[in-house]
């Protein structure tokens, strides 16, 4: 997947999720794509990293990646769970993950008040979107 789907991808969600909320829906998060690397020894697979800044009162919907996923929390306090999994609140200097099959049900900015910022790393395969839904 090339930088621009990634940057279009993530706008179009941005976007749609903005247009498809009430005015008083949570902010959305921000998604900036950094890195994006075939894995010359994995046919067909890629490493794309990203951060993610929450705005305060930011909230996540529900969605897999369909990726290998290992989040750092830069700033800030986030919430995360996957489905079957206890719901998490990390600070700066944790880390989480998501497996290829796991469904992200929570995913929030813990503050209501202060921003949060975090980078994602996903081995994935190539041409598949980052986010994709799920129920």
């Amino acid at each position: 997947m090339s930088y621009l789907r990634v940057l279009g991808t993530a706008l179009v969600l941005a976007c749609s999720a903005q247009l498809t909320q009430p005015a008083h829906a949570a902010p959305q998060p921000t998604v900036v794509p950094l890195l994006q690397k075939d894995i010359a020894d994995v046919p067909g697979k890629e490493m794309l990293m990203i951060t993610v800044d929450y705005p305060p009162g930011a909230v996540d919907s529900i969605h897999r990646h369909d990726a290998y996923a290992f989040v750092y929390v830069l700033e800030g306090s986030i919430v995360m769970q996957v489905r079957g999994g206890k719901e998490v609140t990390l600070t700066p200097g944790q880390t989480f993950y998501e497996g290829p099959d796991d469904v992200h049900t929570v995913g929030r900015n813990a503050s209501m008040t202060k921003p949060a910022k975090f980078v994602v790393v996903l081995l994935k395969k190539k041409g598949v979107d980052v986010v994709l839904p799920a129920k």
